[in-house]
């Protein structure tokens, strides 16, 4: 029987990390730190690990609640044989060497850890294996050879580009964790690809199985109504500011915008990106013939877009309305997002569009849950908010009931729930038992081992 364990990311989104033991031979899924927390906190419990068997390291995508933890496990266990798709290690390359500095910044003053270098980034890299999707990769433990091969593949999770279901085979048994999935198409990526496999288990994703499905919307309903707001804003002369990850969201939503404006339905206005966000949609564009494509023959390149790092003067913005795609995505402190939403919350025509998931412990959040005239504590300083603030929905992640197609057409004997609020799990686990009642539901939690 396999054993699955949660070393991080079970029921909070942050520092995934999934323990397989199968038949003897280790196998981690993912391997992130937690955005929100510092110092040991944001990682794993690695120490969960010891005296456990660990030969194999597979990582769904490059977001850095999946990978970013993953250059600490090689400092602990440098044997470990990693694999991730080609995309997902370009897209690290530029990833993992932008978190150095402000790791080393942060781990300074925690005894135990190291920070890495980028000496170190570049030697994990080089080491990495990659694997396209539905390539088969066959593997034996280290130590503990298993009876007979485990069979592991890639499979286009429609979220990034690169990321990956994980569909393990092993002795007629089949296990299919999702990572983050994303079943319909967005802008650019065009939708997941299941396994055409009957799945005993599956590990998935719950991020947005607590939000209510009506509200939510669709991509077309969605971008209906940013471009009505939008349009309103910048016909008074105001800016937008639109907090992005840097990683899919930025160019999903770039790619909307401009699709918009060739359109004529949204006001051709300025576009502002800058820094890692960038570099990310040169690597999108590269490889757009290579994955799944909504347009195969769209280049992000090709849109007009003004460097905000060469901005020094905020005033800017009033003489030179547009819309700013600022990182990061929930405006962390010491971000970019971060300094223009100081900014732009006393600015009485301006707005600031929330587009993605908040963590309930960031300045995202609540920004997002405030309304104008209401007042907000923002860094050591309490502010009146003077900006229209709007939320739009164009989630990377499948909603609920995307999920329960999921669930439904794997048909699973088993679900884990992981990477979701306790209120995530809650809905999840609820709807599966009522809808399938012969399936067996599990919600992970950090530290509890699971029979499978």
């Amino acid at each position: 029987m396999n054993k699955f364990l949660s070393l991080g990311g079970a029921d909070e989104i942050g520092a995934s990390c999934f323990y397989f033991n199968i038949d003897g031979t280790g196998i981690l899924l993912d391997c992130g730190i937690h955005p929100q927390k510092t110092g040991a906190e944001s990682l794993p419990m690695f120490n969960l690990l010891e005296n456990k068997p660990l030969d194999f390291a597979f990582i769904s995508h490059a977001h850095q609640d999946h990978i970013g933890a993953l250059p600490f496990l090689i400092k602990k266990y440098p044997h470990v044989k990693i694999f991730a798709t080609p995309q997902s290690i370009d897209i690290a390359k530029l990833t993992l060497h932008n978190t150095v500095n402000f790791l080393s910044r942060q781990l300074s003053l925690d005894d135990g850890i190291t920070a890495y270098t980028h000496e170190e980034i570049d030697m994990l890299l080089r080491s990495v294996n990659t694997a396209d999707y539905n390539e088969e990769i066959f593997l034996k433990g280290i130590r503990h050879e298993t009876a007979e091969e485990i069979k592991i593949s890639f499979h286009d999770a429609g979220h990034i580009l690169g990321s990956a279901g994980i569909l393990i085979e092993y002795n007629n048994d089949k296990t299919f964790y999702t990572g983050d999935i994303s079943l319909l198409p967005q802008t650019l990526m065009a939708g997941a690809s299941l396994p055409g496999k009957k799945i005993d288990s599956l590990i998935m994703e719950s991020t947005y199985a607590g939000s209510n499905q009506e509200l939510l919307g669709t991509l077309a309903s969605e971008t209906k109504r940013f471009t009505k707001s939008a349009n309103k804003i910048l016909s008074e002369g105001g800016s937008i500011l639109i907090p992005v990850f840097a990683l899919g969201k930025m160019q999903e939503v770039l790619a909307n915008i401009f699709i918009q404006m060739e359109n004529g339905k949204l006001t051709e206005t300025n576009i502002y990106t800058a820094g890692l966000g960038r570099s990310i949609s040169h690597i999108y564009d590269l490889n757009r013939y290579i994955v799944k494509y909504s347009d195969k023959e769209f280049e992000l390149k090709n849109i007009p877009q003004q460097n905000y790092f060469e901005i020094n003067d905020l005033n800017h913005f009033k003489r030179h309305p547009g819309i700013v795609l600022a990182s990061s995505g929930m405006i962390l402190k010491d971000t970019s997002s971060y300094r223009f939403a100081e900014y732009w919350l006393k600015q009485e025509k301006f707005a600031v569009f929330i587009v993605g998931y908040m963590d309930p412990d960031t300045m995202g959040y609540k920004i997002a849950n405030a309304g104008t005239g209401s007042k907000i504590t923002f860094g050591d300083e309490e502010i009146i908010i003077r900006c229209g603030i709007e939320r739009f929905y164009f989630p990377t992640h499948s909603k609920r009931n995307e999920l329960v197609t999921i669930v439904k057409k794997l048909n699973p004997k088993r679900v884990v729930i992981v990477h979701g609020e306790p209120a995530a799990h809650d809905w999840m686990g609820n709807r599966i038992l009522t809808e399938f009642p012969h399936m067996q539901v599990f919600s992970a939690e950090k530290g509890k081992e699971i029979l499978l």
